[in-house]
């Protein structure tokens, strides 16, 4: 080994660069950790001394301290980043008060393993409370189209009229997909409430060689078995992240439709004064300022889950791939219920002109498909020639400005001549059944179909699954709360007066 080698600890303060970049980043993510950082160290405490490492009198001043910590704000407690990092600080305060008896926090365990415990008693509650907003999202989607089951519309694709459907079919596919990534959430929860405590470095500590306690003590619903994957794995917040970004991407889509359908151009819907804003120079224009937000969110969120990524890609065990992830996953996680809650209040108060939907499908010629397929029922004719012709009566039809529901089986038999040479005897034929759009939703029977029947389906069916989401978040939430209260409670019980006299006996 090189003898001009510097080894140790740094001697002096860190530099004014780092403290300005990397430890003042850090301090500003402590918001976030505080109250795991607290509860973690309560935990530890409690299995050193269980296992007699930890002398009583230690135990209890520094339990006594930890409530103080854990009653004092993250904004009124000593974060200094000229300390360094917020477990710094932390160490330094508790030095200041107790001297060298701080020391024993840091037996058997750095203190990445406190910040990885602390990041996960965060998320869990973020998460958990996220599939509460999905829900309500997905049950304020569910009731405006249980009031738009008969609203008929031209649902579009590529902004081009597709079929005639309802406003009701068109809002309950962003709900499936909002109750996917609820479900989504919570099996990423499930990797969440997993504890690495106990894990040590790499491999563990000699001083603990039971690792259950903590994770019991904190709520977790188990223990992350391999140590060294349990101090650097990061895997599942790039899960946690990619299912925010869907999530946000799902609600993205919508707020960009009614944004274009929002517009005096199509004035298919109108939003609630509230969620939208004024123009200071231009006195008749109301913005949909709401649907902005979501939509730049979802670019946001894309960017932090891409960015995460990007440092993710270093080494094994470097501490680079879990910095940002202090900050960057709670951040996302909290603009991702914000997002989702704006959504939920877009959608309970949008007006939906139910008229203009129908003047809209009653002029175009969204009828055509089904058109087509009427010729294949009554004309003997493959689907590409029924195609090509409805294809030729449609183009004549819209050149002389006459709309879809008034095409007439003379018009059909000209196309078919035209293309066949042989006309289809449809002159004098009724073709109400294959022309009028609500005739044509109703026909939509089958499951998953625009038919009223159809709707109420899915509605009851997506109702049960938002319940089922509700509820097993409402139970997560609430254990992990119960969890933290009954740890607390132990430690109050544990350093009052009476508990200090039979120690002392």
């Amino acid at each position: 080994m090189s003898a001009h080698r510097d080894e140790g600890p740094p001697v002096g303060g860190p530099a004014p660069e780092l403290v300005a970049s990397g430890f003042a980043l850090e301090n500003a993510d402590a918001p976030f950790l505080h109250r795991g950082l607290n509860l973690a160290d309560i935990a530890h405490v409690l299995d050193l001394s269980r296992r007699g490492l930890v002398p009583a009198a230690a135990q209890r001043a520094l339990l006594e301290l930890l409530l103080v910590a854990q009653a004092t704000p993250a904004e009124e407690f000593p974060y200094d980043p000229e300390l360094g990092e917020p477990y710094n600080s932390r160490e330094a305060w508790f030095v200041s008060q107790l001297g060298d008896v701080a020391g024993w926090l840091h037996a058997g365990r750095p203190r990445r393993e406190a910040v990885r415990i602390a990041l996960r008693l965060h998320v869990r509650h973020q998460i958990a409370e996220l599939v509460g907003e999905a829900v309500r999202f997905g049950r304020d989607a569910v009731a405006r189209a249980e009031e738009h089951t008969e609203t008929v519309m031209p649902d579009q694709t590529y902004l081009q009229h597709a079929q005639p459907s309802t406003f009701a079919h068109y809002l309950l596919s962003f709900v499936y997909s909002t109750v996917r990534d609820g479900q989504r959430l919570l099996a990423e929860l499930d990797w969440v409430d997993t504890s690495p405590g106990g894990a040590g470095c790499v491999n563990g500590t000699r001083l603990l060689e039971d690792r259950a306690f903590v994770a019991e003590a904190l709520g977790f619903d188990g223990v992350i078995e391999h140590t060294r994957d349990a101090m650097w794995q990061v895997d599942g917040l790039i899960s946690v992240l990619a299912v925010a970004s869907s999530l946000v991407s799902n609600l993205s889509k919508l707020a960009e439709d009614l944004e274009i359908w929002s517009s005096s151009e199509f004035d298919y819907v109108d939003l609630d004064h509230g969620f939208t804003r004024a123009s200071v120079l231009m006195p008749q224009k109301r913005n949909p300022y709401s649907l902005s937000i979501i939509r730049g969110a979802s670019g946001v969120l894309i960017g932090r889950l891409s960015g995460f990524l990007a440092v993710s890609k270093s080494p094994s065990a470097r501490s680079d791939n879990l910095i940002y992830a202090y900050g960057e996953v709670p951040r996302a996680l909290d603009l991702t219920l914000r997002i989702t809650r704006l959504a939920a209040g877009v959608v309970r108060t949008l007006r939906v002109n139910a008229d203009r939907l129908a003047e809209e499908v009653r002029g175009g010629y969204s009828q055509a498909t089904d058109l087509a397929e009427h010729l294949v029922q009554t004309c003997d004719v493959d689907y590409r020639t029924a195609y090509l012709v409805v294809g030729r009566a449609v183009r004549t039809a819209s050149r002389a400005g006459v709309p879809g529901v008034e095409i007439t089986g003379e018009m059909l038999d000209r196309a078919a001549l035209e293309h066949t040479g042989r006309a289809l005897g449809l002159a004098g034929t009724d073709l109400t059944g294959a022309l009028d759009p609500w005739r044509i939703v109703l026909s939509r029977d089958a499951q998953g179909g625009a038919a009223p029947a159809a709707v109420a389906r899915m509605t009851a069916d997506l109702t049960h699954r938002l319940d089922q989401l509700d509820a097993r978040a409402r139970e997560r939430l609430a254990a992990f709360d119960g969890a933290e209260t009954a740890l607390l409670d132990a430690v109050r019980q544990a350093t009052t007066p009476e508990s200090a006299e039979r120690e002392s006996r």
